[in-house]
C-alpha cells in the first residue's frame, strides 16, 4: 500500500529511541478493564496513593509508561491505558470511534472505574492531545496535567497555518489520512522494532493485537485538515507541565510557542536537547525526575 514507506520510516523512528534501564513493571501491574459506552477499555496499574492515569500515543501501548509507572508508583497509584484499538481494549469499526469526544470518554471511564472523582493525567503525543481535550471538556476530572511532545491544539494549528517546516513535517499524517485498511488488519508492522528483546516481544505481541485500521482512524478522524483555522478553545485553568524533546522531527519545538495563551492556570515548561520524539524512552530519567519534582512541589504548595 502507498502509506507503507511513511509507516516503515515512522517504525525506523521507534526502532532508534533508546530504553534507559529502568525496574520492569511487565510482570507487576494489575490488569483492569473499564466500561466506556459499551467499549472495554485495558489499563494497567500499579502503586497506591493518588491517582495518575497515563494516554500512550502511536505507535504504542501501556507499556510505553515502564519507566515512569517504576518511579511514581511508591507514592501514586499509577493506570496506564491500552487506548481503543491497541492491544487488549476493544477495537470497534468505524472511523466515528476514534473521535477525541470519544477517547476523551475512554480516559474519564477508567477515572471512574477506578473509584476516584479526579486524576492527575499525563499524555504523549495523540495521549496527549486527549489530555488536552479531557482538561478542555471535562475539566473537574483533572487535578493537573501533563503532556509530552504534543503542542497544545491551537499552537499545533498556528503552525500549520503558518509554519512551512511544520507542515511539511506533517506529511505523514496526510499519508496516514489518505490510507485505507479494513478493519481487523492487524498492526504487527509496528512489532519486533526494540533492541532489547524483552522489550521487543512484549511490543510485537501488543502490536500484532492492535487493528491498524483503527491506528489510522486516529489521524482520519481528528488530524488537522486546511485551511487550519483558527478555533476558540476553552481555557485550562489546572497547572500543566509540558516536556517536549526538541529533536522530534514531527511535532517541532516552534509549536511550544504561545502555549500560555491558552492555560490560566500555572504552566511549567521543560525541554530536552537530544531526545526525539518517545521523549520518555529517550530521555526516561530525566521525564520520570521531572514528573516526581513537579508533583513534590505540588504536594508542597509550591506550584
Amino acid at each position: 500500500m502507498r502509506s507503507l514507506v511513511a509507516l516503515l520510516a515512522l517504525a525506523a523512528l521507534v526502532a532508534s529511541s533508546r530504553v534507559d534501564a529502568a525496574p520492569d513493571v511487565f510482570d507487576r501491574v494489575r490488569h483492569r478493564y473499564a466500561d466506556s459506552d459499551g467499549v472495554r477499555i485495558h489499563y494497567a496499574t500499579l502503586g497506591r496513593g493518588p491517582l495518575v492515569v497515563m494516554i500512550h500515543g502511536f505507535p504504542d501501548f501501556w507499556y510505553s509508561w515502564r519507566d515512569q509507572m517504576a518511579g511514581l508508583a511508591r507514592h501514586y497509584t499509577v493506570a496506564a491505558m491500552d487506548q481503543r484499538g491497541y492491544n487488549l481494549s476493544d477495537k470497534p469499526v468505524g472511523d466515528e470511534q476514534y473521535d477525541l469526544v470519544r477517547l476523551v470518554g475512554d480516559v474519564a471511564a477508567v477515572i471512574r472505574d477506578m473509584g476516584r472523582e479526579r486524576a492527575i493525567v499525563v499524555g504523549h503525543d495523540w495521549g496527549g492531545a486527549v489530555a488536552w481535550t479531557l482538561a478542555m471538556l471535562q475539566p473537574e476530572l483533572v487535578e493537573r496535567l501533563v503532556v509530552l511532545n504534543l503542542p497544545h491544539p491551537g499552537c499545533m494549528l498556528r503552525e500549520l497555518r503558518e509554519n512551512p517546516a511544520q507542515l511539511a513535517a506533517s506529511s505523514y499524517a496526510r499519508t496516514f489520512q489518505d490510507t485505507n485498511v479494513p478493519y481487523g488488519t492487524s498492526a504487527a508492522v509496528w512489532g519486533g522494532l526494540h533492541e532489547d528483546p524483552d522489550v521487543r516481544a512484549r511490543y510485537t505481541e501488543a502490536m500484532a493485537q492492535s487493528d491498524l485500521a483503527a491506528l489510522m482512524a486516529y489521524y482520519k478522524r481528528n488530524y488537522p485538515r486546511e485551511p487550519y483555522a483558527e478555533i476558540p478553545f476553552p481555557q485550562i485553568t489546572v497547572p500543566v507541565l509540558v516536556i517536549h524533546g526538541l529533536d522530534d522531527p514531527f511535532l517541532l519545538a516552534d509549536g511550544l510557542n504561545g502555549t500560555w495563551r491558552w492555560i490560566d492556570g500555572p504552566l511549567t515548561l521543560v525541554t530536552i536537547p537530544g531526545a526525539s520524539h518517545f521523549v520518555q524512552w529517550d530521555a526516561s530519567a530525566l521525564v520520570t525526575k521531572t514528573l516526581k519534582q513537579w508533583l513534590a512541589d505540588a504536594r508542597r504548595g509550591r506550584r
